[in-house]
């Protein structure tokens, strides 16, 4: 595949500058794989398409307060540091992104809160952009933790709010979150209510947790033509005992095994076997799925509408095949169905 087939007729007009009123009340957009036949519903409709002992799984992965605003030592230049991942607990290292990153040299000190009470240094280039940059504080690893994250701002994207908007930190988490790690939310379980998951209880539903940290690699944009040769920035994945056991028995039992998001695609393929079935992981993947491609074991996937050349469409375009993605795109577009993190949903049967 080549990256311009991943482009399409898009206006910014269709991105979702604001979520739902309510969690489970976006649009949902069904389409069935095995006919092409496309159906429009609102998300709580959801639980009418699966039975009792289906699965779905989620992604618990919890988004931390990535974004800091600094200063640079004797200018006193503004800085904007976005924390990445942490590289080294005992030594405060962290991969971060700086802006503007012309400013920011090898050795240079930011300073942080009103009475500069962090203090990082810049100690390493990774790349054009970002920098290894240690942290000098004296205490226990969670009260900097503490300290690092008081002073840190929700990552919600830009284009999802006006300049000096209060955040809405709350509707940017997932209700399942519980594993901090992520600088992005995944975005298709921001529609589950704790209503909806009731439901599903009731109808005998059964739900599993995997954990994918998602980083800003998926958001990156592609350079390169052939799809075959652009890599991924390797995100943290976790798939415990209890998972596996829940996901390979749906899977032996040949039930609906529904991935919420393409995070959890990512994770799940990351971890299964030869024959098929889930492994436990505790490791870094940068798997990169794009059409062709043979899923092992989701039979189903949640999604939000994705932008034009990314590669979350591309994974989304994998699972549910690439010209039956496409026709679904052209009618979101023409129905104007909301884009992006707080946009609609689509359910891939």
């Amino acid at each position: 595949m080549k990256l311009s087939q991943f482009n399409f007729k898009f206006s910014t007009d269709l991105i979702a500058k604001y979520p739902a009123k309510f969690r489970d009340e976006s649009r949902l957009m069904l389409v069935h794989r095995d006919s092409g036949r496309i159906e429009h519903k609102v998300f709580k409709d959801i639980v009418r398409y699966f039975e009792e002992d289906d699965l779905v799984v989620f992604n618990n992965t919890k988004v931390f307060p990535a974004r800091l605003y600094g200063n640079k030592e004797k200018t006193g230049a503004e800085i904007e540091v976005f924390l990445l991942r942490e590289l080294n607990r005992e030594q405060r290292l962290w991969d971060v992104l700086v802006d503007p990153a012309r400013k920011i040299r090898i050795g240079n000190k930011l300073y942080f809160g009103d009475d500069d009470s962090l203090v990082a240094e810049v100690i390493d280039n990774t790349t054009s952009r970002g920098r290894t940059a240690r942290f000098l504080f004296n205490g226990t690893h969670e009260e900097f933790k503490d300290a690092l994250f008081a002073l840190g701002e929700m990552p919600v994207p830009r284009w999802v709010r006006k300049q000096n908007e209060p955040l809405d930190e709350e509707r940017y988490q997932t209700i399942v979150a519980k594993e901090e790690g992520a600088v992005a939310v995944p975005a298709a379980g921001l529609h589950f209510s704790r209503e909806l998951l009731k439901r599903m209880e009731i109808k005998g539903i059964k739900t599993a947790e995997v954990t994918l940290h998602m980083s800003l690699g998926s958001f990156r944009m592609i350079d390169v033509e052939d799809l075959s040769k652009h890599r991924m920035d390797s995100e943290q994945v976790i798939v415990n005992e209890k998972a596996i056991d829940i996901v390979n028995h749906a899977k032996a039992h040949n039930r609906q095994v529904c991935a919420v998001g393409v995070t959890v695609l990512r994770a799940m393929e990351a971890a299964v076997t030869t024959s098929g079935r889930l492994k436990t992981f505790d490791g870094w993947t940068n798997k990169f799925i794009f059409p062709p491609y043979e899923f092992s074991v989701p039979t189903a996937l949640i999604t939000n509408f994705h932008f034009p050349y990314s590669t979350l469409l591309m994974m989304t375009a994998a699972f549910g095949g690439y010209e039956q993605i496409k026709q679904a795109y052209e009618v979101a577009v023409k129905d104007k169905y909301r884009f992006g993190t707080y946009g609609d949903a689509m359910l891939i049967l």
